[in-house]
């Protein structure tokens, strides 16, 4: 069976990215058979119901299984004031607005939380989305209008190309984390065109930080505008998990930040954050929130309450880095390839995408879950497992971890 997959594998996107030709717009979804062949090997990933999550540890398939493949950056999903911030608000509020922000969907909690975002990250206003991708959608196809050019890092998050599909402006992208293509590009556009410069501000699946000096200097240069997706460094990196942004000390130098309740936060949602008349534009032109029910209260106030717990406790930023650190370190050392990652996310590469399923399966049955990451989420026969540290893993977690991961990956090969 596991030949079978092999084979099929190779070729798992063909169906996909061909184009129809019987005329029978589910044709591609009745041919797409492979995932029955993955599921009867045992070696479907998706859509694992997780039992119960306390963080570090979860209940997955009816045993205790240490967490390595979560965003829960610092550890506050299941932080008692948190969820009692959570239910107080559904029961002041109901659980949802049902409405978009723009007509019926506003409370207090909503402003006061685009009040705190704003100060926090040190911009002057600041807007809330349902969710970060949403916010991304909506910033930035509601700014990249016509006659405008966003120049878009080639690893940025899917919800930034989305976003560029939906605005009326262009979007052209340029090699990852390379300052010198994207001066490259820039010095091709049309002198009159409006330009947006757009990057993570650590990459999602590789865990590398973007090179800020650099390209703010490339962005002056060429009189082009910066917006940063920092999903993954909120909560992380800078002053107190002020994010990648501030941990440069260019925060003046940057027009506009974006981040999301779904990682460090402890809730769902995003927000865009800047200049009080780009945001007012992006709250009346940015379809994604007009068209979209409002953040519901429950999430609202236990992202409020996440922040307000990150400002009080900053040490914990510093602790996931630390621990990321470790993870990284143990990984490496076991002849692991982590790549160029510097923070809280250690990519794991493994090559073959059947030999990333069964790494990640292996790990599993012996109680260390983590994420493998695919095609098209990374370039084909590129497979790697996405592993990731909380501020509230203890030192003896991640070495079992690391030990686990270790002694799987040469049962399979991977490393000597």
């Amino acid at each position: 069976m596991e030949e079978i997959t092999e084979k099929r594998m190779k070729g798992r996107y063909r169906d996909f990215d061909e184009d129809a030709q019987s005329g029978e717009i589910f044709e591609r979804a009745y041919r797409f058979d492979l995932l029955e062949e993955i599921r009867k090997a045992g070696l479907y990933p998706y859509y694992k119901k997780i039992e119960r999550n306390d963080g570090p540890v979860a209940r997955i398939d009816g045993r205790e299984t240490l967490m390595f493949g979560s965003n829960n950056y610092l550890g506050l999903t299941t932080h008692p004031d948190v969820r009692r911030a959570a239910a107080e608000a559904a029961l002041e509020y109901g659980t949802s607005m049902t409405g978009s922000r723009l007509l019926n969907g506003s409370t207090p909690l909503h402003e006061a939380l685009e009040e705190e975002l704003a100060d926090f990250v040190g911009k002057q206003s600041a807007l809330v989305f349902a969710t970060g991708y949403q916010a991304n959608v909506g910033a930035l196809s509601g700014i990249v209008g016509k006659g405008c050019i966003a120049f878009v890092d080639r690893f940025s998050h899917a919800s930034i190309h989305d976003a560029l599909r939906v605005a009326r402006g262009e979007g052209r992208v340029f090699r990852h984390n390379d300052p010198e293509d994207l001066g490259r590009a820039l010095a091709e556009a049309p002198d009159k065109s409006g330009r947006m410069i757009v990057v993570d501000g650590v990459y999602s699946m590789e865990g590398d930080v973007a090179k800020l000096p650099e390209i703010v200097r490339v962005a002056e240069r060429h009189h082009a505008r910066i917006y940063v997706d920092d999903a993954h460094g909120l909560g992380v990196l800078g002053r107190g998990g002020r994010g990648t942004v501030d941990s440069f000390g260019l925060t003046d130098r940057v027009d506009l930040i974006m981040g999301t309740f779904s990682k460090s936060l402890a809730s769902i949602g995003g927000f865009v954050a800047g200049e009080k008349a780009v945001v007012d534009y992006i709250r009346h032109f940015g379809r994604a929130i007009l068209f979209s029910a409002s953040l519901a209260p429950p999430n609202a106030a236990a992202a409020r309450k996440a922040l307000e717990i990150l400002r009080r406790e900053p040490e914990r930023a510093q602790r996931v880095c630390e621990n990321g650190r470790r993870l990284r370190e143990g990984l490496a050392r076991c002849g692991f390839d982590v790549g160029q990652s510097e923070t809280p996310i250690v990519p794991v590469a493994v090559g073959s995408e059947l030999n990333t399923l069964l790494l990640w399966r292996e790990l599993l049955l012996t109680g260390v879950f983590v994420n493998p990451v695919l095609y098209p989420a990374v370039p084909r026969e590129k497979g790697l497992l996405r592993t990731s540290t909380m501020a509230t893993h203890t030192e003896k977690q991640i070495d079992e971890a690391v030990e686990k991961i270790a002694e799987a990956g040469r049962k399979l090969g991977v490393i000597a």
